[in-house]
């Protein structure tokens, strides 16, 4: 049986989603046509990458490969290729019931054995390393089963976010068995199961897949062809969507005041709906080498001294909200409020200065430090700015740096060259590892992006994520992420300075987008245009 949360998403739609309820709105759909979409980044090393790799061989491998199972907009976990799953009464294996009648886009069937391959091969050493490190092994109980052993108790929630997970494809042993998966060619053409098969990748331009007859689903695809283009810019991307080039943008396609400009036609819908299994938000990290953070009141003060309202009104144009904790508002699973404030107030963080023995010196200073704001997005060296005034008016030094995004990675996640950092996460419902490992001894991984770059960890902090990871009755469970929440929102080593609204552009031809928590990486085998 399929078990699953039964939380309804709660993300925030504003103005521009609200104009667009009517597009989204159920009718007949319209078989035919090419739908051309794009994305608010660049084009990908890979058409796939088997760990992961960032959104964007994300969003193109994702039409083409699929996973075990998926979730809901109403929070209910539902099968793909598995028709089921179900736990053992020790929670330390589970059964998957595989779905018979699947076939490869070579037209070879799908197997167990395929699924054994890709849990063993691509997971454990890849797409899941993290989340699978209490894996004991798996293997083909019957024709259509596959057993997955662990070493410890695996909570349902934990175990069914494992198999929805973005790049947690079931890949064709028959293709990789034998090979290097990251280098083998099929990397650039995949082979999988999904709606959609692979034509060609016109490099720095775009790829175009074509319907595949085949597709379990019976009746979809409902396109004929699907086109991912690329354009460099913002501004590029405006254009082309709006002279009716690209059909539809997700991930924030284009600048915020040209979506409200797009969106004030009425041609164009901008829902921020499809994100709730991905929300993004602008971060603050204190590097715990610098022993200025050595006592947690200067780590606290730096948030108090900085206006996220500001941050998320004029750098968001208001297509965010402050943070308030390391897991997301929208996250009604594990979200709680009761915290650790530290709201706006720069009297508050001079005071925290001053009890930490950081008085203002001749000169007004306290001390100074090197803020990084992370290339990734080019907002980020706005929000730096915003951070470097609020902590220069309470005393603290500020040197602005805003490397390119190679230069980030390399400075934050392997020289550790930083005092500060303004960065970015994204996070999933389930909180482990993706979320905790920002806090934990093991998410301390010099040269792995995205991970622990501050340092910090404690026994208490790292213990509690041990409990969290076995903790199968759902109740108690929630109680220790509410735990782990007070402790991160009062220890302040890295939070969030404002959750954010991801955006997707679309013309109001596109029907039957936006319905999946994760739509960037959704199989898009429903969506369709009208005339």
């Amino acid at each position: 049986m399929i078990r699953g949360s039964r939380r309804a998403f709660g993300a925030g739609v504003l103005a521009a989603t609200l104009a667009g309820k009517a597009a989204l709105a159920e009718e007949t759909p319209r078989r035919g046509g090419t739908l051309v979409a794009t994305w608010g980044g660049g084009e990908p090393q890979a058409c796939y990458v088997p760990s992961g790799g960032g959104p964007s061989p994300t969003f193109s491998s994702s039409k083409l490969l699929e996973r075990l199972a998926s979730r809901r907009m109403d929070g209910e976990f539902q099968g793909e290729l598995a028709e089921a799953w179900k736990p053992a009464a020790d929670f330390k294996s589970y059964a998957i019931k595989i779905r018979k009648g699947v076939k490869f886009h070579d037209g070879k069937d799908m197997t167990p054995g395929d699924v054994v391959y890709s849990i063993d091969e691509i997971w454990k050493k890849y797409a899941a390393a993290a989340a699978l490190a209490d894996f004991a092994g798996v293997a083909a109980a019957d024709a259509d089963t596959v057993m997955v052993s662990f070493g410890k108790p695996v909570p349902e929630f934990y175990f069914s976010s494992l198999l929805c997970g973005p790049v947690n494809y079931i890949v064709p042993r028959h293709v990789y068995a034998g090979s290097d998966p990251v280098t083998n060619p099929a990397n650039n053409a995949p082979v999988g199961t999904g709606p959609w098969k692979f034509k060609q990748w016109l490099r720095g331009s775009h790829f175009e897949y074509v319907r595949n007859d085949a597709y379990w689903r019976e009746d979809t695809p409902y396109l004929d062809r699907l086109i991912i283009r690329y354009v460099r810019d913002p501004a590029g991307r405006a254009a082309a969507i709006e002279a009716g080039d690209i059909h539809i943008g997700v991930l924030n396609p284009m600048e915020l005041p040209d979506v409200k400009r797009l969106t004030t036609t009425g041609k164009f819908v901008a829902p921020t709906k499809g994100y709730e299994e991905a929300v993004w938000s602008a971060t603050l990290e204190c590097n715990m080498r610098n022993l200025v953070f050595a006592k947690r009141e200067v780590r606290q003060a730096m948030f108090f001294a900085v206006d996220r309202n500001l941050i998320a009104k004029t750098v968001y144009y208001g297509y965010a909200r402050p943070g308030t904790s390391p897991i997301p508002t929208a996250n009604s699973t594990f979200f709680t409020s009761d915290t650790f404030s530290t709201a706006f107030d720069p009297k508050k963080a001079a005071a925290l200065l001053d009890t930490a023995g950081h008085p203002k010196k001749a000169g007004g200073k306290r001390f100074t430090l090197n803020l990084l704001a992370a290339g990734w997005f080019a907002e980020n060296g706005k929000v730096g700015a915003i951070v470097k005034q609020g902590l220069e008016d309470v005393g603290v030094g500020i040197n602005l740096t805003v490397p390119d995004r190679t230069t980030s990675i390399r400075r934050l996640y392997t020289d550790y060259d930083f005092d500060l950092a303004v960065s970015n996460a994204a996070s999933p419902s389930e909180p482990v590892p993706s979320t905790t490992q920002y806090y934990t001894s093991d998410g301390i991984r010099k040269g792995v992006p995205f991970r622990n770059a501050s340092g910090f960890h404690t026994d208490e902090v790292d213990a509690l994520v041990e409990k969290i990871k076995v903790e199968t009755d759902p109740a108690k469970r929630k109680a220790l992420v509410v735990e782990f929440q007070k402790i991160a929102t009062v220890e302040a080593p890295l939070l969030p300075l404002v959750e954010l609204d991801s955006i997707t552009v679309a013309s109001t031809r596109v029907q039957n987008h936006s319905n999946d928590p994760n739509f960037l990486a959704a199989s898009w085998h429903e969506v369709w245009l009208a005339s």
